[in-house]
């Protein structure tokens, strides 16, 4: 009995169920915010990796695209370090991989392979072949194809903006970059389509959204390939072994 006397406060709370439950959300808002923060404000908690640079116009627009159509339902970008993975796709992915990464697309979900290390396994024309017609480069892929990224036009006339707010976000992009955003993606664009077309693909394709598409995939996983072997974050691994996905 005089236990229970002693707790007479807590009882109290208990009957008032509103009081009780904002007191609770506020202790519960505290913690969180407490064990949140260090990791937003302490910029040395994730490792940097001086080899990884921001995503140039025309990969951030294919970055998009990416995301628009719908490409992380079925791809995840992040390696788990585990044997099997790594002797399938490669090196195991790193955090500072994605450090200019907004929003991060790690994913969890492979109805088809994973694509962290996919930038240059292919040469350019087997992502339009691909893309344009899954079946024509791994004939027992259930992916849907996407013929109109080879007919819709290529829309650059926001990328600058996309950089202005990249770089509110911490991504270093410099005025310069901001200022030339287009005309830069507009010389990637055709530099990339030049090499399809030596390579035995379609013509016209510099103003067309899958360049920037193949852009992006291009991309994925080189940074960390340019690592120095000396770096903390690089890995001793093999690398990958080429499995067609």
């Amino acid at each position: 009995m005089p236990l229970i006397k002693n707790n007479g406060l807590h009882r109290k709370l208990e009957g008032w169920p509103l009081v009780f439950t904002l007191l609770t959300t506020l202790a519960v808002l505290v913690g969180g915010i407490v064990e949140f923060l260090p990791l937003v404000l302490v910029e040395g908690n994730i490792p940097k990796i001086e080899s990884v640079k921001p995503l140039t116009p025309l990969e951030l627009t294919g970055r998009d695209i990416y995301i628009r159509e719908g490409c992380t339902t079925c791809h995840s970008q992040m390696i788990r370090p585990f044997r099997d993975e790594i002797e399938r796709y490669g090196d195991y992915s790193k955090p500072g991989e994605s450090i200019y990464d907004h929003p991060f697309l790690w994913g969890s979900k492979r109805t088809g392979p994973d694509l962290a290390r996919v930038g240059g396994k292919y040469p350019h024309l087997w992502h339009v072949r691909h893309m344009e017609d899954p079946r024509s480069t791994s004939p027992n892929s259930i992916m849907p194809p996407y013929p109109w990224l080879l007919e819709k036009e290529l829309d650059l006339s926001d990328v600058s903006r996309k950089l202005t707010v990249l770089r509110q976000l911490g991504v270093p992009y410099t005025d310069d970059d901001i200022a030339r955003a287009e005309d830069v993606a507009r010389n990637q664009a055709r530099t990339l389509a030049d090499e399809i077309v030596e390579q035995g693909g379609p013509a016209a394709l510099e103003t067309k959204e899958i360049v920037a598409l193949v852009a992006y995939l291009q991309r994925l996983g080189t940074d960390l390939k340019a690592a120095p072997l000396a770096h903390s974050e690089q890995s001793t691994t093999t690398p990958e072994s080429g499995t067609t996905p």
